[in-house]
């Protein structure tokens, strides 16, 4: 007959954290598997793969990738509001071909010329003000905007499964960041409540900051000179520049993503993980690849997956849960 002590050990180790699902909303499969395999192999110091902590980057894309970008990214849906809400301090705004598309509600002239109309939008509605006032504005938005399919707020419209994966990489020592198209002060109002990733580690679409004194005090104020891109090749020069180490784990959802996961996978000195989610669930979420609403495009990064041995995540089948709360 086992001792109580010898009993008491055996309860501790079924219950200890080692043993449990450290992926609970994920179904069984290769896709759930590649991810567990690699974090346990890296971070294991017995094992010839082991990644020493300082070098256990993780980069993710945002829209789509954490977050629901569909019908249109919610930093979109922000820069709408904003325009409606200035519009009558702006009167000299109301023939520009961008506003009149908005109020047309035609998204095709807003996108075409490589997103020239939202572009335009996204300047009138972030610039000149300071972050503090940015950010209070943005805060407010998140607290009543809702979105269209939902009815969720935005910053709900979050994707399980991603969450524990960032639980998980963090609970083994990597850092990770936000490599994405969206704005990177708009991300940064949310980031760290909503993903658990402090400001300072979100890398996204910047444009100028003017340092100024201002009735003797030190002030930052937003412009939208010098507008820095972080999608496809952009992200990983902007790796490059804010990070500085190459990352062994990529996640991202579209072509956009492809040029990250490629400077992640190929020809990496240490073992490293791609990872694309494809949205495959029109009735839990949306289903598209070829031809997204507006962004999210996945074609040739299909093709790249299937050649570099990336994890290709089919949300239909791989995930139980896709948002918080919502089987």
């Amino acid at each position: 007959m086992k001792s109580l002590a010898a009993s008491f050990a055996v309860i501790l180790a079924a219950a200890s954290p080692s043993s449990a699902d450290p992926l609970p909303s994920w179904n069984a499969g290769p896709a759930k598997q590649s991810v567990i395999d690699f974090v346990e192999k890296v971070s294991d110091s017995s094992n010839k793969d082991f990644v020493p902590v300082a070098e256990r980057i993780a980069v993710f894309d945002n829209d789509g990738t954490l977050w629901c970008e569909t019908p249109l990214p919610p930093q979109a849906y922000y820069a709408f509001a904003e325009i409606e809400r200035l519009m009558p301090e702006h009167p000299e705004w109301k023939d520009e071909p961008a506003i009149q598309a908005l109020a047309k509600k035609d998204l095709g002239a807003l996108m075409d010329n490589h997103h020239k109309g939202l572009i335009d939008l996204l300047a009138k509605a972030h610039a000149d003000r300071t972050p503090e006032q940015f950010s209070e504005g943005v805060t407010n938005w998140l607290a009543s905007a809702k979105h269209p399919k939902f009815g969720m707020a935005y910053n709900e419209t979050i994707y399980q499964p991603m969450l524990e994966v960032l639980s998980y990489l963090r609970d083994h020592g990597f850092k990770t960041y936000i490599v994405s198209g969206g704005g990177q002060d708009f991300m940064r109002v949310f980031s760290e409540k909503t993903y658990g990733i402090v400001p300072e580690q979100v890398i996204g679409t910047y444009s100028s900051a003017k340092f100024e004194m201002v009735d003797g005090k030190p002030v930052i104020m937003k412009g939208m000179d010098n507008l820095f891109i972080d999608d496809k090749a952009g992200k990983p020069e902007a790796i490059h520049r804010f990070i500085g180490r190459r990352p062994i784990a990529c996640f991202g959802n579209s072509d956009g993503d492809q040029a990250m996961l490629e400077y992640t996978t190929i020809g990496n000195p240490r073992p490293s993980l791609g990872l694309i989610v494809h949205h495959t669930d029109a009735e839990r979420e949306y289903a598209y690849d070829a031809k997204p609403i507006a962004s999210g495009q996945l074609v040739t990064g299909l093709v790249a997956a299937k050649e570099h041995g990336w994890t290709l995540v089919d949300m239909a089948k791989d995930w139980k849960t896709v948002f918080p709360g919502k089987p």
